[in-house]
């Protein structure tokens, strides 16, 4: 995005986030956070400190150095929260920019935190009438206090079946579970991403997906043409797929879908966007049966990164990627 971004229209202003949370003024340099496989990049603690405003009455962002010297950085128009998981995309992050009145990209707290909380997510989409794969929610303390009967509901899902922590991105802590005794070991993975996890029924079927954006003054949701994910040598599309380009994944865009099952399914994707929201963007992933959309998830921050399907399915449906940049910077003003 540092790539893309016009710099004709936007001066950028780079804030990294440490392991440790502080907030430390970045290089303008692309290179520098360029998705390596090998070592992935890592925002380290390099002594300075972002100052935020100290009121609504100002949106001056300024910058303390390593020495104490404190530095004036501008008027900050808007925030691009370019953040994953837990604590960036679970409305966390959007709380703190609403204090502080600033305008930023994108869902807003509460669909931030419902997009992040799969169970939410899915009974609320279920709640508007969009189709949503059979599942179960599990905490640690119900399944201690009664293994048989958490057991009985999950096996009910039958076989194979997923995996996953509630709240995390990314497939991270996901598990495929295509024989029951590797329950427990999956299990544990998703557990130790989240105190809530849920179990879902696999369908067999195609994985689509696109993009949606919010609509100008007030209008309809736009949704993009369908980008496809085709599995051949790996369980599912996991972290080292989506991220490092990990082989085993063909990312098709556009995919071959009939212009009424695409139309059918960009208005599940637009009912599912609003269902949750309808604040800046999202990604909506199916799994297509050949007869029925079913809705994976809605990601309110996806991926942006040159193999990632929601800037490649705009950039297909004619929207470039700096401009698809410049137009959700401009929804947010």
């Amino acid at each position: 995005m540092l790539r893309a971004i016009d710099r004709e229209r936007f001066r950028v202003i780079p804030v990294g986030i440490t392991r440790d949370g502080a907030f430390v003024l970045e290089d303008d340099d692309p290179d520098k956070f360029a998705l390596n496989p090998d070592r992935l990049p890592e925002v380290v603690d390099n002594g300075t400190r972002v100052v935020w405003p100290d009121s609504t009455r100002s949106r001056e962002l300024s910058v303390r150095r390593a020495d104490g010297t404190v530095e004036s950085l501008g008027d900050v128009d808007v925030v691009f929260p370019i953040l994953h998981g837990r604590f960036g995309e679970d409305g966390t992050v959007q709380g703190f920019l609403e204090l502080l009145d600033l305008p930023y990209v994108g869902a807003g707290l509460l669909m931030s935190a419902i997009g992040m909380d799969k169970h939410t997510t899915k009974s609320i989409l279920q709640a508007a009438g969009v189709p949503v794969v059979p599942w179960v929610t599990l905490t640690r303390p119900a399944l201690d206090r009664d293994p048989d009967l958490w057991h009985r509901r999950v096996r009910a899902l039958g076989l194979p079946a997923f995996v996953k922590p509630a709240r995390a991105g990314s497939s991270v802590g996901v598990s495929k579970v295509s024989e029951w005794d590797q329950l427990d070991a999956a299990l544990d993975a998703a557990f130790a991403e989240d105190d809530t996890i849920l179990v879902e029924q696999a369908v067999v079927g195609r994985e689509v997906e696109c993009g949606v954006l919010q609509g100008r003054d007030g209008g309809d949701p736009r949704v993009s043409v369908a980008g496809e994910i085709v599995v051949s040598g790996r369980d599912f599309y996991d972290f080292a797929a989506k991220y490092l380009g990990a082989p085993g994944i063909d990312l098709v865009c556009p995919a071959e879908l009939h212009d009424g099952e695409l139309r059918e399914m960009q208005r599940i994707a637009a009912r599912a966007f609003e269902a949750v929201g309808g604040q800046g963007l999202s990604r909506v992933d199916f799994f297509y049966t050949g007869t029925e959309f079913f809705v994976n998830e809605v990601n309110t921050m996806p991926g942006f990164t040159p193999i990632s399907m929601f800037p490649t399915c705009w950039i297909e449906s004619g929207l470039s990627y700096p401009d698809l940049i410049s137009e959700l910077i401009d929804l947010a003003r």
